[in-house]
């Protein structure tokens, strides 16, 4: 799997949140997002686009898994009520460039968090995300961002 470790900013994200099992109700919420972003001219081919899972549902129910649609915005950029912001921490992540399909993304997720045990770091606080670069029709991979530390000796 294509990785590598790299220092990300913050972001300041617009985001709109589903709480429920994850699946096809994630779908819905981006395209919430994106509609909301193509009318306020915020969705381009150099949008910045997120998919965060707030929650690890073999730890929480799935009624409570929290998933958030996100876009970078940003630090003039004034939120409607339409959708709600936040920012991201940035730091240090491991970074998995991955084929835009259920399958490599699933395969993935599967795999990734023992590659980072094997090469001694650990997952970091911080939220796990999907980023995705450019408009859906010209996106054909998407970025796992794992944050990270390295283990102590």
């Amino acid at each position: 799997m294509n990785s590598k470790i790299d220092n990300l900013p913050n972001y300041r994200i617009a985001y709109v949140r589903q709480v429920g099992p994850y699946g096809s109700h994630n779908v819905k919420v981006m395209e919430k997002l994106k509609s909301w972003a193509k009318k306020k001219g915020l969705f381009t081919k150099d949008s910045i686009i997120l998919s965060i899972p707030r929650d690890n549902p073999k730890v929480t129910t799935p009624d409570n898994c929290r998933y958030d649609a996100c876009i970078v915005i940003s630090s003039e950029y004034q939120v409607d009520g339409d959708v709600s912001e936040d920012n991201l921490p940035g730091g240090q992540y491991a970074i998995y460039r991955v084929r835009h399909t259920a399958e490599d993304i699933q395969n993935a997720w599967d795999t990734l968090f023992n590659d980072l045990l094997n090469k001694g770091y650990h997952i970091d606080s911080k939220p796990i995300f999907e980023r995705y670069v450019g408009e859906e029709n010209d996106v054909d991979y998407c970025d796992i961002c794992v944050p990270i530390a390295l283990k102590q000796s």
